[in-house]
């Protein structure tokens, strides 16, 4: 398991009773922020068996200190430790770390940490016992932001998506509708489903992950109470994730989970991201999008449990794209001049009222004062069956 360095212990160093939740922690020069994460899991006041997992990724900081002094607090408290690591030159990586972590725990249930984020006290018993109802779901919660004022767009939406919603916005650039740091999942549904990606720094690993629970019908719940305290810092792992890499693989997503579904679709948005998303889709999908017809699609057998639902497909209709810029209006079409087709593909832009669903959207939310959401409200349709968000 370690590259080199030292192995994983059980600090109590007997045999036990089996444990109910694992606290899976993995930690990379945590120091700043490591003592307050630990003493949250000292507050926990879940009254079944729990241990906390920690795996060290080549720290080179103070991390294995504050470790070694909170496993003695923790073990008093009937928390079992479990701690491994290595020291090589260079970590591995959150998507190793983590395997790591879990490969060294026993718990039925674990239970994600971050090792800059505070759990609040109730978080793992409010989420075990959403586990124990939900044994093939990923069980999120909602989040408090540190600092306060950062991302205030994406906090409201990690907290107030609705139930459905959950499955309905999985392919937008906010990522996972369930967001990492509050997952929390039965052992047999990770095995069924995992493991983490291990391709180290600029791997999305959790999006892969995500799209996998999906793809094997996984289910997703948010506890409606704020369970986390979510910090933001520049040296956070995510940052270290190309936006084009994220791009690509909600793209695929949405091409192999969304577009089965539907025999032709518009794209919301004839400015950048809609053209953007227009260009990086495969020929067979853009032909749903473009001018020139192209065989209707057998009807999905995804058993995703919230795709967009299929119907029944009708023969393929010339499509487009839709807006309310009356500039992109009036030109009246989009030419994709890099195609390699001849004649070059020319897509109608449409004004939004007159265009055709179902719609993958490229606006982003809460960005617009509400005139965006009033338009898509005004047109009286279903999230999921007529359109999509996207960006």
């Amino acid at each position: 398991m370690q590259a080199s360095g030292y192995t994983a212990v059980a600090a109590l160093g007997q045999a036990r009773a089996p444990v109910q939740v694992s606290v899976i922690l993995p930690v990379h020069d945590a120091e700043p922020w490591l003592d307050e994460c630990l003493g949250s899991v000292l507050q926990q006041d879940f009254e079944g068996s729990m241990e906390l997992s920690i795996f060290n990724d080549a720290s080179k900081d103070k991390s294995m200190t504050i470790i070694e002094k909170w496993k003695e607090k923790l073990e008093g408290s009937g928390i079992l430790v479990v701690i491994g690591g290595h020291d090589s030159p260079s970590p591995r990586g959150v998507g190793y770390s983590k395997n790591q972590a879990i490969a060294q725990s026993s718990g039925s249930y674990l239970c994600f940490l971050d090792s800059d984020d505070v759990m609040m006290p109730q978080r793992v018993r409010l989420q075990h016992a959403a586990a124990v109802r939900h044994p093939t779901s990923i069980i999120g919660c909602q989040v408090r932001r540190e600092p306060p004022n950062s991302t205030e767009r994406y906090t409201r939406w990690i907290n107030h998506l609705a139930p459905d919603q959950l499955l309905t916005q999985v392919f937008t650039s906010n990522g996972p509708t369930v967001i990492m740091p509050t997952w929390f999942c039965s052992r047999a549904w990770f095995s069924h489903v995992g493991p983490f990606d291990e391709g180290g720094r600029g791997v999305p690993e959790d999006l892969l992950f995500f799209h996998e629970h999906l793809r094997k019908g996984g289910g997703l719940v948010r506890v409606d109470q704020s369970l986390l305290l979510y910090r933001y810092h520049p040296g956070a792992a995510t940052h270290s994730v190309l936006e084009t890499t994220i791009w690509t693989h909600r793209v695929r997503f949405l091409e192999e989970w969304a577009l089965p579904h539907w025999a032709t679709f518009t794209i919301w948005n004839a400015g950048r991201q809609g053209r953007r998303l227009y260009r990086s889709l495969t020929a067979g999908s853009r032909c749903k999008v473009g001018p020139i017809p192209c065989p209707t699609p057998p009807p999905s057998s995804s058993t995703a449990p919230t795709a967009p639902e299929a119907g029944v497909l009708g023969p393929p209709q010339v499509v487009a794209f839709c807006d309310v810029d009356e500039n992109k209006i009036k030109k009246g079409f989009y030419c994709y001049e890099d195609s390699q087709e001849r004649p070059k593909p020319r897509v109608p832009v449409l004004h939004f009222r007159a265009a055709q669903p179902p719609f993958v959207i490229c606006v982003k939310l809460d960005l617009t004062g509400g005139a965006f959401e009033d338009n898509l409200r005004s047109l009286h349709l279903q999230e999921g069956r007529d359109f999509l968000h996207f960006s």
